[in-house]
């Protein structure tokens, strides 16, 4: 009995050693960078690893995800490293020019480097085979494979077009026109990146708008490019030239501590060098129609993106009604949404973000889970969500789901909750922002195991 008794605790301990908490704090206040941004973090890499040359790279996000794709390209044939001055150094293979790797390609969590990874080598004439962790591995694929094939490059794995995929490159690519069936920048990117080594000129039609970071890197890098009203042209075969450029801070990360410093009382905040690109800014919008006090300052360009530093302080929020034009420029700032609403009073209305069903986790169904359990009164619709004022009670234990939005989101709750909130995993953190808790607990925050 005493050793059954012993392995069950063992157990438990094993189960909880990664458990973060966050409690009730006074103001959070201070001057702060948030680390580099994801998304253009993934294609700096990509990018500079098809060029002629060496790309040096100041700003890059070192996650998990950012670093798994950088594994993956020296896979393929790039030689990236980092010097002791933390710039990374890219020394591309040119377009065409991608060999085929020795091992599979493990990508972890990451939906976005596998997916634009995906498109690279799908017009290569290699095989590579693409594998992630189980959460990765329940993502639908198929949204990618199936533009993919049009190119002619043929796919071997699971029936149901998930993870583990093997890729085989199209010897001969043709180019397509594709109209995209849901709004997903990370589809349009793969059907571009497969279009640079494919002749003559790929179309990819958007109804729905979606981020531009692929559209502005490419023409950063030199890839001849045309858009017109809501078709992307991309001519294939074109010869790049490598760059330097700065990754400014991601703006979903930044998104958790502008709506930390709202819901804390007192808080003063300012975040610096952030990227204002128009379709990324949808959660700042909205805190904006709910009377959150954010200001943009030292607005600037650099490297073919917008920029500008965020000062935002305590306010009294009110619900609204989302607009649902505006998911596509915030689907990943709707967890954290769902805290700032929780302290707004009235209702915040969130619909027509299905496509948060099929990110690292079903982020309805788990943030609504989550925040039921935390006190919030929150109801589930089909397409979203509407969360309504509450007095936070906390003191509950909520699953992450592997999900590092989820996490973050939840301890960001924790700060204006009457008992603590915890996570049952704080590593997925890693993925996307390793230094979150350190930058919080820096500002005033209590965030410990």
């Amino acid at each position: 009995m005493l050793i059954h008794s012993l392995i069950n605790q063992s157990r438990r301990i094993k189960k909880n050693m990664h458990k973060l908490s966050s409690s009730k704090t006074g103001p959070l206040l201070g001057t702060i960078t948030v680390p580099g941004d994801k998304s253009i973090s993934h294609r700096a890499l990509i990018m500079g690893a098809v060029s002629i040359g060496e790309s040096k790279i100041l700003g890059l996000l070192e996650g998990e995800d950012v670093l798994g794709t950088a594994t993956a390209l020296r896979a393929l044939g790039a030689d990236i490293y980092k010097d002791k001055e933390t710039v990374w150094h890219v020394h591309g293979v040119g377009i065409g020019g991608l060999r085929e790797p020795d091992v599979s390609l493990n990508m972890g969590n990451s939906g976005t480097g596998v997916r634009l990874l995906m498109g690279l080598v799908a017009t290569h004439p290699i095989e590579v085979t693409f594998t992630g962790d189980s959460s990765l591995s329940s993502r639908p694929m198929k949204r990618i494979t199936d533009p993919l094939e049009k190119f002619g490059a043929k796919f071997s794995g699971n029936s149901d077009g998930t993870l583990p995929i093997k890729v085989i490159g199209a010897k001969s690519p043709i180019p397509i026109s594709y109209e995209l069936p849901m709004a997903s920048a990370q589809v349009k990117s793969a059907i571009m990146l497969a279009g640079l080594n494919t002749p003559g000129r790929t179309t990819v039609v958007e109804k729905i708008s979606t981020r531009d970071h692929s559209e502005r890197i490419f023409k950063y890098f030199g890839v001849p490019i045309e858009i017109d009203n809501n078709n992307i042209y991309v001519s294939g075969h074109a010869e790049l030239t490598a760059k330097e450029m700065t990754v400014p801070a991601d703006p979903s990360s930044a998104s958790f501590l502008v709506v930390a410093a709202i819901i804390t009382e007192g808080s003063d905040l300012i975040i610096k060098n952030v990227g204002m690109n128009p379709a990324r800014t949808g959660l700042f919008e909205t805190l904006l129609d709910m009377g959150g006090q954010i200001y943009f300052k030292n607005k600037r360009q650099s490297c073919g993106e917008d920029i500008a530093d965020i000062h935002v302080k305590y306010s009294k929020l009110k619900g609204i009604e989302v607009p649902h034009e505006r998911a596509a420029s915030m689907i990943d700032e709707y967890p954290v949404l769902c805290a700032a609403a929780a302290n707004a009073e009235g209702n915040t209305v969130m619909r027509g973000i299905n496509e948060l069903r099929v990110k690292e986790s079903d982020r309805i169904a788990v943030m609504v889970v989550g925040l039921q359990a935390c006190g919030v009164n929150v109801i589930e619709h089909d397409d979203g969500m509407t969360v309504s004022k509450s007095e936070v009670s906390g003191g509950t234990l909520v699953a992450t789901h592997l999900d590092h939005r989820i996490a973050m989101s939840f301890l960001i709750l924790g700060l204006n909750s009457k008992k603590t909130i915890s996570i049952d995993d704080g590593r997925v953190i890693e993925t996307s922002f390793p230094e979150f808790t350190d930058l919080m607990n820096s500002l005033g925050a209590q965030i410990c195991p």
